[in-house]
């Protein structure tokens, strides 16, 4: 009986469970930070490509190179 006890109060006071789930909960909220900084740096870029489009689709240096700007599909010549 004293040995399941031991036993017991060995498990009780160990920590490195508690300590691997703090650090696994940690990393879940770097890793969700940095896909949600990804995405959004993502969007601002092809939010300002779409800009530069349409702003070049109208150009003359665009138009006299024989460039092309297609914003919907992200590239340009």
């Amino acid at each position: 009986m004293t040995k399941l006890m031991d036993t017991a109060r060995r498990f009780r006071d160990d920590e490195e469970g508690a300590a691997m789930v703090e650090y696994s909960i940690l990393i879940g909220i770097i890793a969700g930070a940095a896909i949600l900084a990804i995405v959004a740096i993502g969007g601002w870029v092809s939010g300002r490509f779409t800009g530069l489009c349409s702003v070049m689709g109208g150009a003359a240096v665009v138009k006299a190179t024989g460039g092309a700007c297609d914003a919907s599909a992200g590239t340009g010549s």
